[in-house]
């Protein structure tokens, strides 16, 4: 479950970036193209193809879905629920990670994928119910993100882990990139780490590819 965190009110953002926090009034949106603006990776949108443009991003980011979230887990502690390697609009590469803090409390962290350093990173409180049915899917669970996103990277180069969270969560869902580009959309059980593709989102992804 990727969190879209939008926040209307002023909220305490810090940006990581000449050693000072400063309040904002932002939307996570927001938030992810300023820290995307600070990336060392930086994309040219030349109007690839989906397949180059995936190669471009996963050849352009050193660091790994896992890397990422543990180096967020540094930043803001708690449970990561996703990671997401985005391209924004600006052109700037970020892995944007939720993570699950104390109480209803989640906290969205912007790695940069060139050197692994947080870029940004805001805060707000839970108003959906979404840290309830996040606590309850991962109540039995033994396998976290960065477990699920290392045992994903046998099949490719990771892109995103997200909690399946439907209602009968038994997995991680997550997404890789082979070397031609192609994605693929993989089940990471919460308890065992056994990855095995996902039927429901084959159509248009090849679940069979994996990098070489």
């Amino acid at each position: 479950m990727k969190r879209n965190i939008v926040i209307a009110t002023v909220a305490a953002v810090a940006l990581i970036g000449g050693g000072t926090a400063t309040a904002l009034a932002v939307t996570g949106d927001d938030e992810s193209s300023a820290a995307a603006k600070k990336s060392s990776v930086q994309l040219k949108d030349d109007h690839r193809d989906d397949a180059k443009e995936n190669s471009a991003e996963v050849k352009a980011a050193k660091v790994t879905a896992a890397d990422a979230i543990k180096a967020a887990l540094a930043n803001q502690s708690g449970t990561a629920v996703s990671a997401e390697l985005d391209d924004e609009d600006n052109g700037g590469l970020i892995w944007d990670i939720d993570i699950l803090g104390k109480g209803d409390t989640w906290h969205s962290v912007q790695v940069d994928p060139g050197t692994g350093k947080v870029l940004g990173s805001h805060t707000e409180q839970d108003e959906d119910g979404d840290a309830s049915r996040v606590s309850a899917a991962l109540k039995d669970a033994s396998t976290t993100a960065g477990d699920a996103a290392k045992a994903a990277a046998a099949k490719g180069t990771v892109t995103s882990v997200d909690l399946d969270d439907d209602g009968t969560a038994a997995a991680w869902d997550a997404e890789t990139v082979a070397s031609g580009g192609t994605e693929s959309d993989w089940h990471v059980d919460l308890r065992s780490a056994a990855v095995s593709p996902d039927r429901g989102d084959s159509a248009g992804h090849d679940d069979s590819a994996q990098d070489d």
